[in-house]
């Protein structure tokens, strides 16, 4: 499977995978076309794209539901491995692994092309021109603060001594056609590179962009090490140079397929009453901060642009199959890096990525003699305290790689019955992500609490270990060969 350079290739892939719902009735941005995606969601139906969006000019689109789990049959994560280039059909395991290997690929950087070559181009809107108010901007939920700007667009920004240019997801509220403000909290990179430009007294150029390669909203949601530059990291996906192109207004580059992207400067000080917006932990939210303001300073578009749209909430959404499988990936980079036996680490899409799971191999304890699943358990518990994919969830189980953590009944059966109700557990204090609904409302504020993490592994084969009373290990083989044989009579 090749990589897909653009949105509209995406969307004939998805639609090629019958897969793509076009919707060519009148719908409303304010609402309507976030419910229909939210209950795509819920009901696993084909991703809508909204062709007929009312109060903007014609052909102006809006995308919903870009990476949730797909309709088709058998093949649940088709939009998040078409999305990196992966065939449909691709595993949970496989999916991780891709990723793993590409942080430890060679960097290639990105290829700036000339301005007439970029489709994003196509439409230059300067001054008063320059106004959000001719674009589909969703409201997402009933009780969001107002319109979302950005659901699924990564936002770019730079230091101010050009080490770091940094590509990222965070939400973004529309206030008028030429402000908008959303989260700037550390340790989201968007924050750390703010931070940097409001030591100088300095607003931050920005480029918000929406659509483009289906890898760059994916990456740009996915945790990676601070200082990796992300545009470097989707060529070596795409095994190519990405193509970026200059922006009109502020020194940056932005891909050059891009359906729409947003130019201008974020403020110094926090100006602005930002949300309340339904996160990913599933429920309504009536929390607001003051958060930093972007000014709209240009915008340019393609012809017929598409605008996507995430309706966050209770699982599974974009949040779950991409950052989820994203943290996955890092944490298992990071175990390996520290010389431990790991299988695959997964974050259960049901747990709307509170919790992860650990799996490891059945000779784990003859690659560490002398040690045991306490001893063990304690060592991937250290390393994961200590890394910041590590902290994002509240809650770590290490299980034995007969369970497929990425199958529910699988899971769901082995935490209950290889999980101790009081003892094998280990707290870790530290950082804690914010958003995370498991935890007190001091420790959101302080950023601080306790992530666990449980030993699930069971005795080794010839000390105790049980086998499963399923049919493939409960029965000989020749009982199960000829169930097998007469099964569709």
């Amino acid at each position: 499977m090749g990589h897909l350079k653009d949105l509209r290739q995406y969307l004939d892939a998805l639609a090629d995978l019958g897969d793509l719902r076009r919707i060519e009735r009148p719908v409303s941005a304010d609402l309507e076309a976030a419910a229909i995606a939210r209950l795509s969601y819920e009901r696993r139906a084909p991703a809508p794209l909204f062709e007929n969006v009312t109060g903007v000019e014609p052909g102006f689109r809006l995308f919903g539901a870009p990476a949730g789990l797909s309709s088709v049959p058998g093949q649940p994560l088709a939009r998040v491995a078409l999305s990196v280039g992966l065939p449909a059909e691709t595993t949970a395991a496989e999916l991780v692994e891709h990723l793993v290997r590409t942080r430890e690929a060679a960097s290639i950087p990105p290829r700036v092309v000339a301005r007439e070559d970029a489709p994003c181009k196509q439409n230059v809107l300067l001054g008063d021109e320059a106004t959000l108010d001719r674009f589909p901007i969703p409201r997402v939920h009933q009780l969001d603060g107002g319109r979302y700007a950005n659901t699924w667009g990564i936002i770019i920004a730079r230091t101010p001594d050009g080490r770091w240019t940094n590509w990222s997801i965070a939400r973004i509220m529309m206030v008028d056609g030429k402000h908008m403000t959303g989260l700037v909290v550390p340790p989201q990179h968007i924050a750390l590179v703010w931070q940097e430009w409001a030591k100088l007294d300095k607003p931050m150029p920005y480029a918000l962009v929406q659509g483009g390669a289906p890898a760059i909203p994916f990456v740009g949601g996915i945790p990676l090490p601070r200082g990796m530059d992300e545009a470097s990291y989707i060529s070596a996906l795409h095994g190519e140079p990405l193509e970026l192109v200059r922006c009109e207004t502020v020194d940056l580059e932005v891909p050059a397929g891009a359906e729409i992207v947003i130019e201008g400067h974020l403020s110094i000080g926090r100006d602005a009453l930002e949300g309340p917006f339904g996160e990913f932990a599933g429920y309504a939210s009536d929390e607001t901060s003051m958060q930093p303001v972007y000014t709209v300073e240009a915008i340019t578009h393609r012809h017929d642009p598409i605008w996507p749209v995430v309706a966050e909430g209770r699982p599974v959404d974009e949040y779950h199959t991409v950052t989820g499988v994203g943290q996955a990936a890092e944490m298992l980079a990071d175990l390996r890096a520290a010389g431990l036996p790991i299988t695959t680490v997964w974050l259960p899409f049901c747990t709307a990525s509170h919790w992860s799971v650990v799996t490891v191999p059945a000779n784990w304890r003859d690659r560490l003699p002398g040690t045991d699943s306490a001893a063990f358990v304690h060592l991937i518990g250290e390393v994961l305290a200590g890394t910041r994919a590590g902290r994002l969830t509240s809650n770590v189980f290490v299980l034995d790689d007969d369970i497929d953590p990425a199958n529910d009944d699988d899971l769901l059966w082995a935490l209950a019955t290889r999980v101790h109700p009081l003892h094998r557990s280990e707290a870790w204090d530290g950082r804690i992500h914010p958003l995370l609904g498991c935890f007190t409302a001091e420790e959101r504020e302080t950023r601080r609490g306790p992530v666990v993490v449980h030993d699930a592994l069971q005795p080794a084969v010839d000390d105790g270990r049980l086998p499963h009373s399923s049919f493939a290990e409960a029965y000989p083989d020749d009982v199960r060969e000829r169930v097998l044989a007469h099964w569709d009579n």
